[in-house]
């Protein structure tokens, strides 16, 4: 005969039986209604996914597999993320809103691509030099924008600041600016004769960060330039990425301290003491790369006691086509003259 606590405990077990089978059935329950709602979720992306493929592409009922089909959704977001980007650039294009890149010297207005940007390298005390190229080929006003407009062609005197920063020298130079508005100011760096190389290349950083250009060129300030003339040289030059253009030379390297064209670095070139090529530095034009290249590596590229020889070192080593452009060379130049190049 069963005790009561027998019966008790008999009963209990029943009990929990009868919970753990119906918790097992409403989890069995759920389970299929949620894989039955998935089934039905992808079976109805699926078929979608088969009647887009029919209508494009005309071949018929075609299995469709779960890669196909997130390919085919991430198509259609990014088709949607370009469609929103295509309607914002309409708007911004309406707006007049372009790219810094694309903006000339007056940057409140767009025009084409440059084509070359001319740094005259200038200084103090030679005011009577900028004087004579702006009558000889350096527009002002209206005729500078045309050749911006016309031409891509931008020239801007260049010059740094004195060393003892904001004198005489430097107020000279603002109050000629307030008149002509031709010049860039290199505000980091000194003007000084030892610090041409630098000035050099302080004056490319700049430029290639202002002006998006093809070509970049310096000019000394006894320099005659005819722009039609070396535009079309140029012109010859736009399929080639990495070319540095001028009055191709060598020469010899002087040890001698007492020398005027010392080279402090001498020992550097050689037991033959002579300068690799590179072009003559009245005036030189480099492309856009090689701009590039000088502002990215600046903080590495070293300063001989000349500055052509300073930026032909530059490319030693890099692949640059040197040209040897005789329309770069002066053909009636003397010291203090007018040097007459292309």
């Amino acid at each position: 005969m069963r005790s009561r606590g027998s019966q008790n405990r008999l009963s209990g077990n029943s009990f929990g039986s009868r919970v753990s089978a119906l918790m097992l059935a409403m989890i069995s329950t759920m389970a299929t209604i949620y894989v039955a709602a998935r089934l039905f979720q992808e079976a109805e992306s699926r078929a979608y996914l088969v009647e887009e493929l029919e209508k494009r592409t005309g071949q018929g009922q075609s299995a469709v597999s779960l890669d196909d089909t997130l390919k085919v959704i991430a198509c259609r977001e990014q088709s949607k993320k370009l469609s929103v980007l295509e309607t914002e650039l309409a708007a911004a294009r309406q707006e007049g809103f372009v790219p810094k890149r694309l903006l000339g010297n007056n940057e409140k207005h767009p025009t084409k691509k440059v084509l070359l940007v001319v740094g005259v390298m200038t200084t103090f005390g030679r005011r009577k030099n900028r004087d004579a190229i702006r009558k000889a080929w350096m527009p002002a006003g209206i005729a500078r924008r045309e050749l911006v407009d016309k031409k891509g062609i931008i020239v801007r005197f260049v010059i740094g600041r004195s060393a003892n920063g904001g004198d005489s020298l430097d107020k000279e130079i603002e109050a000629e600016i307030s008149h002509t508005n031709d010049f860039v100011i290199l505000g980091n760096q000194v003007e000084a004769p030892e610090e041409k190389a630098k000035k050099i290349k302080s004056f490319f950083i700049h430029a290639v960060g202002k002006w998006d250009a093809e070509f970049y060129a310096k000019v000394n300030d006894d320099v005659y330039v005819n722009l039609d003339s070396l535009g079309v040289v140029l012109a010859s030059h736009l399929d080639k990425p990495r070319v540095y253009i001028g009055c191709m030379k060598s020469g010899k390297v002087f040890s001698e301290r007492t020398h005027k064209w010392h080279e402090p670095d001498w020992w550097k070139f050689g037991d033959g003491k002579s300068y690799f090529r590179h072009a003559s530095g009245e005036v030189y034009v480099i492309s856009k790369s090689l701009a590039q290249f000088i502002s990215i590596n600046s903080f590495m590229l070293r300063t001989y006691v000349h500055d052509d020889v300073s930026i032909g070192s530059w490319f030693i080593g890099l692949d640059v086509q040197h040209i040897d452009e005789t329309k770069l060379c002066c053909s009636s130049w003397s010291p203090g003259a007018i040097c007459v190049a292309v």
